[in-house]
């Protein structure tokens, strides 16, 4: 394991991310490392200084950050798997009216019974726009989460405008030629001259279709210029491909947090987990008297060993019924895919092994390794007992939280069948138990006792009447306290709204 206190590179943190985001967006593996080489490619040609080429390249990496905002809400209009979706309509995206709604109708609801998917279809022409925002709250997600990544104005600026179009008529600002970030306007073109590319199109002859309505004229004629070659990035050409000098990230724990919100924010049933479980874990591990560098380790694993959640349709996340075999199988996947996020990064491919042990068990039956109790490492073990337990005691869309007391009698199974470690378990089950004596922390934002109510309900996917029946308060209220929420907090999504409660840590 890389040492916990090694030197994060902003640019090896991003290009994960990047991976993390071809996941969330339905892509294959790379294909944001491709866009981001080909945008520096453009950025260079254009004559760009060195500070511009690294903003272009960032927002090549991670355009896509705010894609876990509407998740939950694109796989209920989609039938299930948003990210099937997503791959279907990518390409039409950016195009005509007339592409877009042929890309709609033949990607909502494929596999579903024919009269399901006609009712499908029918709902998002209605509503095309998600509960959540649409891309208004992906550009504001996006741009919220680079903030806390501690990265340049200019790189949040281009992400608050992630899906402007040249001709003014994208989002979420409506911005028009070069009003829009030249950052944007590059890594938007840049993006699918990749996916085009990789569907086997013309680049040259698609991005020339666009030209002057979605892209900005002068990057599709560098493009057409410098005649790119298109094929895999290779990791090690994207990091060379930043100016120096090399920037680190300032704070690592910090950013990782924010990692943290980008993966739980993709189903309200998870929101705040990640955080939680790297809380448990760290306290165990004190408990426990293992020295800061091992508790700094966990704290850190359990901020990311579900990142490799984005790559499972939210469809199955958020089912309330029993799992098919296949949809298991997608489950079990995620742990592997937290590892092969990870692994590409150098300072993180330590923290990676960790991370994505946290279903491993002791007899055998976990995934997605399949260890057995003598080759789980101690931290391994506390982390998995924390991830239990914090999943345990909150809501599931199967089931409610349980009381500590429950959750400890079926940890009291899995430890005596060889499931859990006895020692992690009663450490962890200590910690929680401290956890509920913790005093509250004051309201952030200025917010009122019945606004972080609200927040928190709405945040956890609650609709505004739900929210009401709850607090035994009128829709209407609700509306006013959310209207007055969003201006004190500064967002105007409820994703946005979402992110806020669960970076002050307001979902316990």
């Amino acid at each position: 394991m890389a040492p916990a206190d090694a030197r994060l590179p902003v640019t090896e943190l991003l290009a994960s991310l990047s991976l993390a985001n071809d996941l969330g967006t339905g892509q294959p593996l790379g294909h944001g490392l491709s866009t981001s080489l080909l945008a520096v490619k453009v950025a260079n040609e254009l004559g760009c200084d060195a500070e511009q080429v690294r903003h272009v390249q960032q927002v090549a990496l991670i355009r896509f950050l705010g894609c876990t905002s509407d998740a939950s809400d694109t796989a209920r209009m989609a039938g299930g798997d948003e990210l099937a979706f997503m791959t279907a309509f990518a390409p039409a995206h950016l195009g005509s009216t007339t592409e877009a709604l042929r890309a709609m109708v033949g990607a909502v609801g494929v596999g579903q019974p024919i009269s399901r998917r006609a009712r499908l279809i029918a709902a998002a022409m209605v509503n095309p726009a998600s509960e959540s925002g649409g891309l208004a709250a992906h550009c504001e997600v996006g741009a919220m989460l680079a903030r806390r990544l501690g990265l340049d104005l200019e790189v949040i600026t281009a992400l608050d405008h992630a899906y402007e179009r040249w001709d003014g008529r994208g989002e979420p600002g409506g911005l028009e030629g070069e009003e829009i970030p030249l950052e944007t306007r590059i890594a938007v073109v840049a993006r699918d001259a990749d996916l085009f590319a990789r569907s086997g199109q013309d680049p040259s002859e698609s991005l020339e279709g666009r030209r002057g309505r979605a892209y900005d004229p002068g990057v599709v004629d560098v493009i057409d210029r410098i005649r790119p070659e298109y094929r895999e990035a290779d990791w090690d050409d994207v990091m060379e491909a930043e100016p120096p000098p090399s920037k680190h990230v300032e704070d690592i724990d910090g950013a990782l947090g924010a990692v943290a919100d980008y993966v739980d924010l993709k189903s309200p049933w998870t929101r705040g987990h990640s955080p939680r479980v790297s809380d448990l874990a760290e306290e165990a591990a004190r408990l426990a008297g293992l020295e800061e560098i091992d508790r700094r380790s966990l704290r850190r694993a359990g901020l990311v060993h579900d990142l490799g959640r984005v790559g499972v349709p939210s469809g199955i996340w958020d089912k309330p019924g029993p799992l098919a075999t296949a949809e298991w199988e997608r489950v079990r996947l995620h742990p592997y895919l937290t590892d092969r996020v990870l692994s590409r990064c150098e300072s993180l491919a330590g923290l990676g092994e960790l991370a994505s042990s946290h279903h491993e068990r002791g007899d055998g039956s976990g995934y997605h390794r399949r260890l057995r109790h003598d080759q789980i490492t101690a931290l391994g073990g506390l982390l998995a007992a924390a991830d239990v337990v914090a999943a345990l005691t909150s809501d599931r869309p199967h089931r409610g939280a349980m009381g500590l007391d429950e959750a400890a009698a079926m940890m009291k199974t899995d430890v005596a069948e060889g499931r859990l470690d006895a020692e992690a378990a009663a450490r962890v089950l200590e910690a929680a138990g401290a956890e509920q004596e913790l005093p509250r922390e004051p309201n952030p934002g200025g917010l009122t006792d019945r606004e972080v109510e609200v927040l928190s309900l709405i945040a956890k996917g609650k609709t505004n009447r739900q929210t009401g029946e709850e607090l035994f308060i009128s829709t209407k209220t609700v509306g006013r306290h959310v209207e007055n929420i969003y201006a004190k907090i500064g967002v105007s999504t409820r994703a946005g709204a979402a992110l806020y409660a669960m970076a002050h840590r307001l979902l316990r």
